[in-house]
């Protein structure tokens, strides 16, 4: 199974770099794509190699979607095509991890309307608005849906996308 993040620069550094390392750990190939290929810049210093231009994705080829935080979505929400991707997502019912200020693309796209959710406080409130069921909780999962608040929340959204992906795994398989 391949995993797409999607980011760009003043993405929140551990959000995105956890998640990167913890799934190439499970022996995944992560691509990360931003809205042109090249290094992007993480609101600590970090820098991370978008190795693909959001146009350049067919979300055919990956079986998860990675949302970090930070500032990062106030610029992917604006790309067509990231909330092109993040609706193919849900339409074939594959996985999405969203985190922070993650969800905010998801939103754009229209796509938690009636989904149990949570974000980070300052996101709450647009959250409720479009629709969901906001939860204050370290980590909420709905169907092939998990989103968390912050970067403490990481050990939580980590434990049940990988149980997700798993479970996807298992269900690929047996198909």
């Amino acid at each position: 199974m391949k995993a797409l993040i999607i980011s760009a620069d003043n993405f929140e550094d551990s959000e995105l770099l956890v998640p990167y390392y913890r799934l190439k750990e499970e022996g995944l190939q992560v691509d990360i794509a931003s809205v042109k290929r090249g290094q992007i810049k993480g609101k600590h210093g970090y820098e991370v190699e978008a190795n693909k231009a959001l146009k350049e994705i067919n979300p055919d080829d990956y079986g998860i979607l990675i949302l970090p935080g930070g500032r990062a979505p106030e610029t992917i929400r604006k790309e067509k095509e990231a909330v092109e991707i993040a609706g193919d997502f849900f339409r074939k019912n594959k996985p999405v991890s969203a985190i922070c200020h993650g969800p905010q693309t998801l939103i754009t796209a229209g796509l938690l309307k009636g989904k149990h959710a949570t974000c980070y406080k300052s996101v709450a409130q647009e959250m409720k608005d479009a629709g969901a069921f906001y939860e204050d909780k370290e980590v909420v999962v709905d169907g092939n849906l998990v989103t968390s608040r912050q970067p403490s929340d990481l050990p939580a959204f980590l434990r049940e996308t990988i149980k997700i992906i798993k479970r996807q795994g298992k269900e690929v398989k047996r198909g």
